[in-house]
């Protein structure tokens, strides 16, 4: 597995307390119990941590699944 998306499933697991939760490219907050607008800015705020990045309002509210998550990651820390 991808180490971002390896990552992001630690992220996960410990946000929404789901051990069986898989960062997909396909996984949409649909797909996740309790993810709603707090929840979102819960994982937007651990992502930013544990990547060393920020995301802007328009960023935050951008991605529709987590592959469009790991991709804005990607791109933010692809020069390091």
């Amino acid at each position: 597995m991808d180490p971002i998306y390896e990552k992001l499933t630690t992220i996960l697991r410990a946000v929404f307390d789901d051990d069986s939760l898989v960062a997909t490219e396909t996984l949409t907050a649909p797909d996740v119990d309790g993810w709603d607008s707090l929840a979102h800015i819960r994982l937007l705020t651990q992502v930013e941590r544990q990547f060393a990045v920020k995301f802007s309002a328009g960023e935050a509210q951008s991605f529709k699944c987590v592959g469009d998550l790991a991709q804005l990651i990607q791109k933010k820390t692809a020069n390091r």
